[in-house]
């Protein structure tokens, strides 16, 4: 009989040794803190405890554009949560989000204060308080809320699914790249034709379902998330790239996509948000250096 190299699942799983690649050391099957860490408060009603990662960037980029429609309320202090030396499993960092993934908020404008974990979450929250970003007429909302489910569920497929097998897995494997290399395709072509009916993705008007999509689909069509662009042909998406550089030239955005930064061009990287000035610093320094 020939050997077979195909993996049998045991009867009864246990965690027996390191998985993830390059995420091996924050991977484990049970929640709770494994330290005591209390988290920073700063002076704003808003504060974000969190990393540029895609869903990051979501919550920055949503509170930028509520501070460009003037809205003085939603100044925020963000503070950087470095998940590769493992900060959300500190006490503080559980507690506001007991799953412990970024990006997580608490809200002290009120006699209580609010916490708000889940991405999606946290911009649906926004929406509401400041009235901004979200229809209210009863069809017109219900499609937002729609596509803004739409990426929450898709979010396994991309990230967890074709972004790791693709990028981090430390074995290349054919039938996992392929499998989901294939439903991010169809996912594009989901929001591509969607863009082909309409200027954003709930409509006509710009709201959280482009927030909440952008990071992830417009981060892949530009080429700067997995560097997998060549390989997924996006140049066929014609409508998200259209889209995508329709987002890209907000300056909101651009502001948004900074905040907790700790990868790429130093210029773009603002770790930690406490002020509006820090923009213009990071601005004056890198005329500074001449750049």
């Amino acid at each position: 009989m020939a050997e077979t190299n195909e993996y049998v699942p045991p009867k009864v799983w246990t965690w027996s040794k390191p998985s993830g690649g390059r995420f091996a050391n924050i991977n484990r099957p049970i929640a709770g803190p494994t330290h005591e860490k209390d988290l920073p408060v700063g002076g704003h009603p808003l504060q974000l405890y969190s990393l540029a990662t895609p869903n990051g960037q979501k919550v920055t980029i949503m509170l930028e554009e509520l501070l460009a429609l003037g809205k003085s309320d939603a100044q925020y202090d963000a503070w950087l949560i470095n998940i590769g030396e493992g900060d959300q499993f500190g006490s503080g960092f559980v507690a506001i989000n007991p799953n412990s993934k970024i990006p997580a908020m608490v809200d002290r404008s009120g006699p209580k204060p609010v916490r708000v974990f889940e991405s999606g979450a946290i911009l649906l929250y926004l929406a509401e308080k400041f009235g901004a970003f979200l229809p209210n007429e009863a069809a017109l909302r219900a499609e937002c809320l729609s596509w803004l489910f739409w990426q929450m569920g898709s979010a396994p497929y991309l990230g967890g699914g074709f972004g790791h097998f693709y990028a981090y897995a430390p074995t290349k494997i054919e039938y996992a790249i392929d499998r989901f290399a294939m439903e991010t395709k169809r996912l594009l072509h989901v929001l591509d034709r969607r863009l082909g009916e309409s200027r954003y993705v709930a409509g006509d008007e710009y709201s959280i379902a482009d927030i909440v999509i952008f990071p992830w689909y417009g981060g892949l069509v530009e080429g700067w998330l997995y560097r997998a662009a060549e390989f997924l042909s996006v140049q066929d998406y014609a409508n998200v790239l259209r889209w995508s550089e329709a987002l890209l030239a907000r300056p909101a955005v651009v502001r948004g996509r900074m905040v907790n930064r700790t990868y790429g061009d130093p210029a773009g990287q603002l770790r930690e948000r406490h002020d509006v000035g820090d923009f213009e610093t990071k601005t004056q320094d890198k005329i500074a250096a001449g750049q």
